[in-house]
């Protein structure tokens, strides 16, 4: 059994670690509220901006815009893909991390499996890390970007892909993200972001029928023109609000986690503190009444 000095030693210890990932929780719990406000006020936007599009579409203006453009049949073994992975710059948050980086390694592989050329974009210093340990080409990376991103990141994000996008030097653009579901609920994600998605058979149908009751000036193509840069951005800034809810929730959840279990190794070093200096209290005692009896004799 160890001695008591070395168990209050590690009591104290384990005391001031509690102390740390505590504080660590109080402090994500409060930024989370805000991050989930990031959300919520983001949803509602990009709902509007796809319902717009979705009433606006047509093929035949389809043909005019390079963010539509779809895939030919058969060159999926020759697609250039843009895959942007956004990962935290911190740690301390259980394997959110290690989720994101394996479901970005599931898509390379998927899509390097089909032929495909695939240019990893990272965002946040652990998914960096990670592939530059395993020797991984990295196209760009940013660190910059924290736990409070803005419209202005996702521009500059993904301005230059749609860049090479529109110019034919691209064939897609995904982003691997962790979605925002609740604090305890954030599975990865890829969400396919360029080419845009022609709407389904049922909205194409609406917005056609639709159509007919709308006024528009300017015109469809000049409304479709803003729309289109913008609608980009802003799926590319839903994923990185929502990424950074996500990283709080798994934060608090995991200082959550760590607090408690330090209590309950509190708890066993205590005891068995009381157990050893009870045992020393008593091995005291004999020795005074052994040396006692020694005198008497």
């Amino acid at each position: 059994m160890a001695k008591p000095r070395e168990l209050r030693r590690r009591i104290k210890s384990v005391q001031n670690t509690r102390k740390i990932t505590k504080t660590m929780e109080l402090v994500a719990t409060s930024k989370l509220k805000r991050a989930q406000d990031r959300v919520v006020a983001a949803r509602p936007y990009a709902a509007a901006l796809a319902e717009v599009i979705g009433d606006l579409y047509s093929p035949e203006l389809a043909e005019r815009f390079p963010l539509l453009r779809q895939p030919k049949d058969g060159t999926a073994g020759s697609r250039r893909v843009a895959l942007l992975l956004i990962t935290s710059n911190r740690g301390l948050c259980g394997a959110f991390n290690a989720n994101l980086i394996r479901e970005a390694r599931h898509r390379i592989d998927a899509l390097e499996g089909e032929g495909a050329t695939v240019a990893l974009h990272i965002v946040g210093k652990k998914g960096i890390a990670f592939f530059k340990f395993a020797k991984r080409p990295i196209a760009s990376q940013r660190t910059d970007i924290g736990d409070k991103p803005t419209a202005a990141h996702a521009t500059e994000l993904v301005g230059p892909l749609m860049a090479q996008f529109a110019a034919g030097s691209l064939d897609a653009v995904e982003v691997v993200f962790a979605q925002f579901r609740s604090a305890v609920s954030t599975p990865p994600t890829t969400l396919p972001v360029l080419p845009i998605a022609p709407p389904g058979a049922g909205e194409g149908e609406r917005g056609r029928a639709g159509a007919v009751n709308y006024i528009l000036k300017p015109s469809a193509e000049a409304i479709l023109e803003q729309l289109l840069p913008l609608y980009v951005r802003n799926q590319v800034y839903r994923a990185l609000v929502e990424t950074a809810a996500a990283f709080l929730g798994a934060q608090r959840t995991a200082m959550k986690n760590a607090t408690d279990n330090a209590g309950d190794i509190i708890e066993l070093l205590q005891r068995t503190y009381n157990r050893a200096r009870q045992a020393q209290i008593t091995q005291e005692i004999a020795e005074i009444v052994g040396g006692a009896e020694a005198l008497k004799g």
